[in-house]
């Protein structure tokens, strides 16, 4: 299971994998490179697109659009040929506080797309972060609310069950919320995993057929596998300090791939040509198609 560099390029933040069964092909973002890329399975060729403001999070639309969380708002991309993505409008947002950006986030089975939020600067520890909500009323929400560093975020196979986790180094803990997926109601957070005591803050996150949850540990270069009960089941290492989300994808969804981060400073006994790499291993267990957004909005609503 060693782990293989994907891609070509380095990303300052490489975030939101997302795997796209029609077009065999993975998407995903470096959120402070303002940049979203795709690379094609097959020919293993990368396309890149430059965007305007930072990118937190990714979704494919059944339109064969790419949604984007980035800071003032959500917005559907067109990827035509070109170094410039084409971009429109769905929803603005209102920061609670200023130097606010959107975080981690993916779409729940009924093609709504549930977004965090952040303030960029971790070192003030603000709990001003929030979950909302996509769908055809606009941008709603926040509703999870306190949170730090929003991340992790996954649903159980049957959809019945949120993850998400606060990978801040002060919080460093994994919640389990009940999750109604008719309405999209979230019952109130559980803490699931106290990763304080394991390797590594948890970060990006993916579920697998065996309905088992994958989770970057960044700053100590692993992916941990925890079963639906919380106990950790796997530690897969690669070879860089800072992985920082995971999804499946391959042909036949069995292949683990890994974004990751370059750190400020070079992490002692890592190579520091491979921070910012996307990588590839050969996963276990299959994981599960993503699920495509479809409730666009009717007109721009702000939050």
């Amino acid at each position: 299971m060693q782990a293989q560099v994907l891609s070509p390029t380095r990303d300052r933040v490489g975030e939101s994998p997302v795997w796209s069964v029609a077009q065999q092909a993975l998407y995903w973002v470096d959120i402070e490179g303002r940049t979203v890329h795709q690379l094609d399975w097959q020919t293993k060729q990368q396309s890149s697109w430059a965007l305007d403001e930072r990118v937190g999070c990714i979704a494919l639309s059944v339109n064969r659009t790419v949604i984007a969380a980035m800071e003032t708002g959500v917005f559907e991309l067109v990827l035509a040929p070109g170094a410039q993505a084409q971009s429109r409008l769905l929803a603005s947002i209102t920061h609670p506080q200023a130097d606010m950006r959107f975080n981690d986030g993916r779409c729940d089975a009924q093609g709504r797309f549930w977004i965090s939020t952040m303030c960029r600067d971790m070192s003030l520890a603000q709990p001003a972060g929030g979950v909302y909500c996509l769908d055809e009323r606009g941008l709603t929400g926040p509703v999870v609310q306190g949170l730090i560093t929003p991340n992790g975020m996954a649903f159980s196979t049957d959809g019945q069950r949120a993850y998400l986790s606060d990978s801040h180094p002060s919080v460093q803990k994994i919640y389990t919320h009940d999750f109604e997926v008719a309405t999209g109601h979230w019952g109130p957070g559980r803490l699931w995993v106290d990763m304080k005591n394991l390797p590594g803050r948890p970060d990006g996150a993916a579920v697998d057929t065996e309905n088992c949850y994958w989770i970057c540990g960044n700053d100590a270069a692993v992916v941990h596998r925890f079963s639906p009960q919380g106990e950790l089941l796997l530690s897969l290492p690669v070879p860089v300090s800072k992985p920082a989300m995971c999804a499946f994808g391959g042909p036949a969804l069995d292949q683990l791939l890994v974004t990751s981060i370059q750190p400020a400073q070079a992490a002692p006994g890592f190579d520091p040509s491979l921070d910012g790499a996307v990588f590839v291993l050969q996963a276990p267990v299959r994981g599960l198609p993503e699920p495509e957004f479809s409730r666009f909005p009717a007109t721009v609503h702000s939050t």
